[in-house]
């Protein structure tokens, strides 16, 4: 028997391992690249390597598009109500009382007015996080507000569109935006003040069947997915296979559905020198030779109008 005994093993201590926090990284979805949440959201949510354009709050987005300290929010009190008291897995009250904690957002598009390069703009921005972006009576009356702004003021008028489509919940409510928005962009159109239309990923179905396609110049974010039904169904209904690309900004600017793929970080450098161009000349033609007789919409007029599905926020706080 020995003396001395040495175990044939070496005894260590397993901790459980802390993981790393969520939210500090970000998987690149091209390239599978992590990338640091806190530098993505400084590159206006752009992987620096890859260039993959992942979507921007609206908050954020109307930061990088405008003058500092220009932005003036316009119905912010607008909010959604359930006429059809839509029943689900979760009703409709629920899953807007859910979203509105989630993003701090009334609804899915924020509006106002602001300046780029000192010149006044309408600018209407969507929010994919809001229930898809969807567009119900809210934000089609907001987008129908904002258009109503550019021609009343004779500014420019810019919609950045990141949607799903319309809104389920609220049946043909939802749809008939379509209409109000297309033909307050035909008033728009009819006094000669420039419409510009950015379309992100996704930007689809009746959002892209309205006001998001008809823009006086129409700019994407590269490989944005942009389209009407989705690639899916359709492949399902022709049971054809699909070129590649398909629903892409780039396979549309091929095709001449849109007009220029601009970079998040070039966007607004873009819409300036395009109202330099644009907005200007236009505007400077319609005060002194208008080709219709302009007649300004009445404030108290659309202060009168109560839009189906919509309510003001009943909250005693001032509005800023």
């Amino acid at each position: 028997m020995a003396f001395f005994s040495k175990p044939k093993y070496s005894k260590v201590s397993v901790k459980a391992r802390e993981g790393v926090p969520k939210g500090v990284w970000t998987k690149c979805p091209e390239t599978g690249d992590m990338v640091f949440a806190k530098e993505l959201k400084k590159n206006l949510m752009v992987v620096p390597s890859s260039g993959y354009h992942f979507p921007l709050a609206a908050p954020d987005r109307i930061e990088s598009l405008l003058d500092k300290n220009t932005f003036v929010e316009h119905d912010a009190d607008l909010r959604s109500v359930d006429p059809l008291q839509f029943k689900g897995v979760a009703s409709y009250k629920d899953k807007l009382e859910q979203n509105r904690a989630k993003t701090k957002l009334e609804d899915a598009v924020i509006s106002g007015v602001g300046e780029m390069d000192g010149n006044g703009v309408s600018l209407a921005v969507m929010d994919f996080r809001f229930l898809g972006g969807s567009m119900g009576s809210v934000v089609g009356e907001k987008i129908t507000r904002a258009i109503e702004r550019g021609l009343e003021k004779k500014i420019p008028v810019i919609i950045v569109s990141a949607s799903g489509g319309a809104r389920m919940y609220e049946g043909i409510l939802s749809l008939m935006q379509m209409a109000k928005t297309s033909a307050a962009l035909a008033r728009l159109a009819e006094a000669g003040i420039p419409y510009f239309s950015v379309l992100t990923n996704p930007t689809m179905a009746g959002v892209m069947a309205s006001y998001a396609s008809l823009g006086d110049v129409i700019l994407a974010e590269p490989k944005a997915l942009i389209g009407f039904a989705g690639r899916r169904v359709i492949k399902e209904t022709t049971r054809a296979d699909l070129p590649e690309g398909f629903q892409t900004s780039e396979f549309l600017l091929d095709r001449g559905l849109i007009d220029q793929i601009v970079p998040r970080h070039e966007m607004r450098d873009r819409l300036i020198s395009l109202i330099s161009h644009l907005g200007h000349a236009n505007l400077n033609k319609t005060t002194s030779k208008p080709k219709v007789p302009l007649k300004k919409p009445s404030v108290s007029s659309r202060a009168k109008r109560k839009p189906s599905g919509v309510t003001r926020k009943s909250s005693g706080k001032k509005q800023s």
